[in-house]
């Protein structure tokens, strides 16, 4: 079991891995896809719309699919079904072929982004401590692999269809392979007593019917946490190149301060959750994203706004793993479900972040746009309790594979 245990950790990794270099991929290509269709920017943001829609519309369809079918079925079929996908973007030449491929490669992102977060709240129940938030910063460097892959092929000349065409062959068959080291229990079975053994199955039933309520909260704390995320993706740049009259290349380190701290704090959440517990990782790591958000929005200096954002990827990094792992417990027979409603309705936060935060600068200057980033932090400490209500995991089983 240690063995099998210690293997399913390990394509957990890859398969997070996958997802994001399948992901950065095509953001890799974006400027050579824009030129190839002869899109403006205006387009291309409209039909990124529909790239989130097939996401949103694939974590539903994965969702329900895990808790029928498990995830050692769903998994390795919706990387190859991502992977494959990849080629389209990189075929069109009209806006409108363009759209209907990104619409298609979401949803098998979607698939992707579900089934194998559904596994990774399989794989942290069977370990009896915290692995999620490692699984969630290897997704970071599946990102890093992808620019390489992409400045590699750029450099060779590969244009952008034969680029991705190898990158979804490649994907496709790492998918695949990586299947054999997958658990081989379907959520339903994950529970440490088996599906209808002891109490568990007398407590089962009002466990779900106490679910939906608490899943939701859960979604709407996920919202308002990859809002935050996505408002420092795309406007962390242009607030030190806007309002602080940074250079361009000391305003990238913005957004590269942020994303350096978030992918830190990923790799220590696991231990800290494990030490303090969740509640403490998401209490008080929205507490410092708010602090230092806060400290943003106020920044008198270039290097008072870089502590802030530095603060700000800290704070953030282990809330949505957090948020993914409760949801993924609160009933083993409906995880995939449950962690597609978290994911879905976080990912339309991300997606929504940079929007409201340009639509608020109509009212007011940009950098206090960054206030309410600090208001949604502040009710996500407040309402951190939530995860007290997910059954309890062993802290220390007798034996832990390492």
């Amino acid at each position: 079991m240690d063995r099998s245990l210690r293997s399913a950790r390990l394509v957990t990794f890859v398969y997070f891995v996958l997802n994001g270099t399948l992901l950065g991929m095509w953001v890799v290509q974006i400027p050579a896809i824009e030129d190839r269709t002869g899109i403006s920017h205006a387009t291309l943001g409209g039909l990124l719309v529909l790239l989130g829609a097939g996401s949103f519309a694939g974590m539903q369809a994965a969702g329900r699919l895990v808790d029928r079918v498990g995830t050692r079925t769903v998994v390795p079929a919706a990387g190859a079904l991502c992977a494959a996908t990849l080629v389209l973007p990189g075929l069109p030449r009209d806006p409108w072929a363009l759209g209907a491929a990104l619409l298609v490669f979401g949803f098998g992102n979607g698939c992707l982004d579900v089934s194998m977060n559904a596994h990774a709240v399989q794989v942290e129940k069977a370990y009896g401590r915290p692995v999620m938030s490692a699984f969630h910063a290897t997704f970071s460097v599946g990102g890093v692999l992808a620019a390489l892959a992409g400045a590699g092929a750029v450099r060779a000349g590969f244009s952008p269809p034969a680029t991705l065409a190898v990158a979804a062959a490649v994907g496709t068959v790492i998918a695949l392979a990586a299947a054999r080291g997958l658990l081989p229990a379907g959520p339903a079975t994950t529970a440490e007593t088996g599906p209808g053994s002891g109490s568990e199955a007398e407590e089962a039933p009002d466990r779900r019917a106490a679910a939906p309520a608490r899943i939701w909260l859960l979604a709407a704390l996920a919202f308002m946490i990859m809002l935050c995320e996505g408002a420092a993706n795309d406007w962390s740049a242009l607030h030190l190149r806007t309002v602080l009259d940074a250079s361009g290349s000391t305003a990238a380190f913005a957004y590269g301060t942020f994303a350096a701290t978030m992918t830190v704090g990923r790799l220590l959440a696991d231990r800290v959750s494990a030490r303090f517990g969740p509640v403490a990782v998401l209490r008080q790591g929205s507490a410092v994203a708010a602090v230092g958000i806060t400290l943003v929005a106020f920044a008198p200096s270039v290097g008072a706004a870089l502590v802030g954002w530095a603060l700000f990827g800290l704070g953030l990094s282990g809330c949505v793993p957090q948020l993914f792992s409760a949801a993924g417990h609160a009933d083993p027979a409906a995880a995939g479900t449950n962690v597609s409603r978290v994911a879905g309705l976080g990912y339309l936060g991300m997606l929504a972040g940079p929007a409201v935060i340009g639509w608020l600068t109509h009212l007011v200057p940009l950098d206090r746009t960054f206030l309410l980033p600090a208001l949604f932090c502040l009710v996500t400490a407040a309402a951190a309790g939530v995860l007290r209500t997910a059954p309890e995991r062993p802290r220390e089983p007798a034996e832990q594979p390492r």
